[in-house]
């Protein structure tokens, strides 16, 4: 029984526990794109890097606030930094959609044309972020590190294996939950949000509805400069921060939003969570996961892993492609890509 025990800690720790953090981060990076793509009609290759633009912002803030003293231990102190980098991103957004997208848009462009503007805008924004914080690796998270330690979950269960649970961990489940819930209610239950959503089931008729076409365009920006800015800084919180990461996180981040079903804001979630835990169960080293619940003849030697770490977001690919083929509409039923 110990060693079943131990067996389900091992798989808490390495593989529930962070799917469920990358998972969050996933949906609410999702939840942007999808957004965007239900609302606005085309698909934003620059959402990776507008989380780099958002967070880096952040952790500037964050900086000049702990070189002040200024803090909220044991939080972080980047979510006091947060709305700063929120309303930066928000401001840079609305500003890219006047000077890029708004044109296209008079001319009743074809999305592709929008697309390669947007990958256009995304190699604008990750020179701009490289070249203000810099291509390394950048650490900002301070406060307590751990909810729960591994060493004082052995001393408490007798257990070999401990449960460790980071702060950032626990905060991006937390926060993604609050931002979640009051997306949904902003959607359903707000008089924007109604027109928001008129506006992307048919255009033609919220016009006649008397709908403000740029006012929904702006809000939608908003929203999702402000879902960008948070995920990005969660996700920096809980790994470290490095703009060409965020370049890369854009492939799983439109796996979500495809396999749940492009969009839809539920199906980004559940997509989010589908291909983080994926991606971690996949490259997840099983060998003493197994020891525990093998006999000792049986005994694996090798690490027992199906993909190297290396090659994690091939495993979004496989999703993507593969949801593609059978399903293009998602889970969710979106809309076709």
């Amino acid at each position: 029984m110990q060693d079943l025990l131990n067996a389900i800690v091992l798989l808490g720790n390495y593989v529930i526990v962070p799917g469920l953090a990358y998972g969050s981060q996933l949906a609410l990076g999702a939840l942007g794109v999808t957004l965007v793509f239900g609302i606005l009609r085309f698909s934003n290759f620059a959402h990776g890097d507008t989380m780099a633009f958002g967070t880096m912002f952040t952790i500037l803030f964050t900086w000049w606030f702990q070189s002040m003293g200024i803090s909220i231990a044991p939080l972080p102190t980047a979510l006091l930094a947060l709305p700063i980098g929120i309303l930066i991103t928000i401001a840079m957004v609305l500003l890219t959609d006047k000077a890029v997208y708004k044109f296209y848009r008079q001319q009743k462009s074809a999305p592709i044309v929008y697309v390669m503007a947007s990958v256009g805008v995304m190699f604008v924004m990750n020179g701009i972020v490289r070249f203000i914080i810099g291509p390394q690796d950048q650490k900002f998270a301070d406060g307590a590190r751990f909810i729960i330690k591994a060493r004082e979950f052995k001393a408490a269960t007798g257990l070999h294996e401990g449960l460790s649970i980071k702060v950032s961990q626990g905060i991006t489940v937390a926060i993604a939950v609050i931002v979640v819930a009051a997306l949904f209610w902003f959607l359903q239950k707000s008089r924007t949000g109604k027109a928001m959503r008129a506006y992307a089931d048919n255009e033609d008729l919220a016009l006649l509805s008397g709908i403000n076409p740029e006012k929904v365009v702006m809000i939608t920006w908003i929203i999702a400069a402000a879902l960008a800015t948070i995920a990005g800084t969660l996700y920096g919180l809980d790994k470290s921060f490095k703009p060409f990461t965020y370049f890369q996180l854009l492939l799983p981040i439109f796996a979500s939003a495809i396999v749940g079903g492009l969009g839809n804001p539920l199906g980004a979630i559940a997509g989010g969570f589908v291909v983080a835990f994926s991606e971690v169960t996949i490259t997840y080293a099983y060998k003493r996961f197994l020891r525990y619940l093998l006999p000792d003849n049986l005994d694996p030697d090798g690490l027992v892993q199906l993909l190297s770490t290396d090659y994690k977001f091939a495993v979004s690919f496989v999703i993507l492609v593969l949801v593609l083929l059978i399903r293009p509409t998602g889970i969710f039923k979106g809309k076709v890509v």
